[in-house]
């Protein structure tokens, strides 16, 4: 097969990372058979837990009802699973009101009911509930200065737990006798599931005491409502080991990792080698393309650690410590990095966007680097370095018209990286 131009190759292979995590693809290799007496009941929260409720619906062999909270604009069509779209990534008031309906709806449930949750990426701040003293301005306050601190995830999501009434496996506790079987969309490095929108379902083994000196790290302004609950015993999470969990099951149903490897098997039926990085790539977005970067040049210049050609492929979850206020996105910001490292350096093409479709808050997945990229930006009286300070990447690929739009995936692994070299 003759490969196709390098810009369409890129996101030949985006489109084949992101298909492979669908839920669609994915969900009815999981589902447990229906309760032989009593009701099952699907709850769920993040941008893929809708087309996990539409992938249930169109597997499932007997009655079932629930809720599922997804982020504006990422629903899916259901018949009998109510999905409600909520704020994210700050919360509001519609996924308050959601998260106290779920908790509503568990109540009463038997031995004999099975309970489906539908977790992926998003749901921390989509299945907002704050614990009992603590307002939902507080919480989005927080959630905003942890999203501007460069905190990894796991950091804020340890935050979270402490400070919420549904997470950190509080909503199955609330399950009562019900077995809980739980899906899981990994979003974070590591895949572990007790991070994944929080682990409403899990246990967890991150203290009140991490979460203060997680906030104290980051110099973040802590009210004293939050204060107060972090030093009261209300505040600590069920642990590992819990009898309560007893009975439970999860599947992590979809990873970074799966993205990649489909990502890597599209590039080998168009005659390009690839090499897998890594799929927990962690750290500031800006010098993570620095790295890449670097590891670029040795290729070009080295014929190491790869010979040419090939893609290099990776993902994981950069941030961006907020110092401006330009139009951002942690793969933008990743890729306009790069791209200056890279000065125009001949046959190098790179791809950076969010498999959930939407690049931090903006309306772009991410966005694609060529080497005629910065030579088209001077052309036009843009500088790189200037936005790049101010995170300000999204106008420097706007510009260009080399942002990547595709719209809500409905499913979430994270970022998506992919750097061509010919």
């Amino acid at each position: 097969m003759t490969a196709p131009a390098p810009r369409q190759l890129l996101l030949d292979l985006y489109d084949a990372a992101v298909g492979a995590v669908h839920p669609r693809n994915l969900v009815q290799d999981f589902l447990p058979p229906p309760p032989a007496n009593g009701r099952t009941l699907v709850i769920g929260a993040g941008k893929g837990a809708a087309a996990m409720a539409q992938a249930v619906e169109r597997s499932w062999t007997g009655p079932l009802s629930g809720l599922v909270v997804t982020r504006y604009g990422h629903s899916a069509e259901t018949k009998h699973i109510e999905v409600v779209e909520a704020s994210h990534p700050v919360p509001d008031d519609a996924g308050q009101k959601a998260a106290a309906r779920m908790l509503d709806m568990v109540q009463d449930l038997t031995a004999d009911d099975l309970v489906l949750c539908l977790i992926s990426g998003g749901g921390s701040a989509l299945l907002a509930l704050p614990a009992e003293g603590i307002t939902l301005a507080e919480k989005q306050a927080l959630n905003k200065a942890l999203l501007r601190s460069g905190a990894a995830i796991g950091e804020m999501n340890c935050v979270r737990k402490h400070l919420s009434a549904i997470k950190g496996g509080r909503l199955a506790l609330a399950c009562g006798k019900a077995r809980v079987v739980t899906m899981l969309i990994s979003d974070v490095p590591g895949d572990d599931p007790r991070v994944i929108a929080s682990g409403p379902t899990l246990p967890d083994a991150t203290t009140s005491a991490d979460a203060l000196a997680i906030l104290r790290k980051y110099e973040i302004d802590v009210p004293p409502s939050v204060l107060a609950h972090l030093a009261s015993p209300t505040s600590e999470t069920p642990k590992p080991g819990d009898e309560r969990f007893a009975g439970h099951s999860h599947h992590v149903i979809a990873t970074a990792q799966h993205a990649l490897e489909a990502a890597a098997a599209k590039a080998r039926t168009l005659g390009i080698t690839p090499y897998i990085l890594s799929d927990g790539i962690e750290g500031e977005a800006r010098d993570i393309g620095l790295m890449h970067a670097a590891m670029t040049r040795q290729v070009l210049t080295r014929g190491q650690p790869f010979a040419r050609p090939c893609v290099i492929l990776s993902g994981g979850e950069t941030t961006v410590t907020v110092r401006g206020n330009g139009r951002g996105g942690r793969n933008v910001e990743f890729l306009l990095s790069f791209a200056l490292a890279m000065e125009g350096a001949a046959n190098v093409h790179a791809i950076a966007c969010d498999t959930d479709g939407i690049d931090g808050s903006e309306d772009n997945a991410g966005a694609v680097y060529g080497p005629d990229s910065l030579a088209r930006a001077a052309a036009q009286g843009v500088n790189g370095k200037h936005l790049l300070a101010n995170n300000d990447a999204y106008s420097f690929f706007s510009a260009l018209g080399d942002l990547v739009v595709s719209g809500p995936t409905r499913t979430n692994v994270n970022d998506f990286r992919a750097i061509l070299i010919q």
